[in-house]
């Protein structure tokens, strides 16, 4: 919970007390303890009391670690592959040095995904098209790299 208050802190300007206690479906009270729970951690988090209060990150402190949703993780995966293949002139090596670092710290549920991506799909420079659902492009490469019948 406390690392879901932080990404939704990250994500947003500003939260009402009771924007950010429906989205983590806990009390008011809850949220003020999580919320003292991240300043005792060294977050530099902003509050505002009354009726139009509410909770913010402070600009300009140290950066809180990069939480990331499943498929935002794999989206900057995917992104980096797009890169490192050629997708940015110039940037392929680095690219791939950060694709590699960002794949090393996923979870293994997502490296999986992440394998089925790399060793089934192939990337078309220059091609546009239709959008691909990624749930169902990874669904499909993880089935024919592990010879699955659809």
């Amino acid at each position: 919970r406390m690392l879901r208050l932080l990404s939704l802190l990250q994500t947003h300007r500003f939260w009402t007390g009771g924007e950010l206690a429906d989205r983590l479906e806990v009390s008011d009270r809850t949220l003020r303890r999580d919320v003292d729970r991240l300043r005792d951690l060294g977050y530099d988090v902003d509050a505002v009391r009354g009726a139009a209060g509410g909770y913010q990150l402070r600009a300009g402190g140290a950066l809180p670690p990069l939480l990331l949703e499943d498929e935002e993780a794999v989206a900057i995966a995917v992104g980096l592959r797009a890169a490192a293949n050629g997708g940015v002139p110039g940037f392929e090596e680095t690219t791939l040095q950060a694709l590699t670092k960002v794949i090393a710290l996923m979870p293994p549920r997502l490296r999986r995904r992440m394998g089925a991506l790399q060793t089934q799909t192939e990337s078309l420079p220059g091609r546009g098209g239709p959008g691909l659902d990624p749930t169902v492009l990874t669904t499909l490469a993880q089935a024919c790299r592990d010879d699955e019948l659809l």
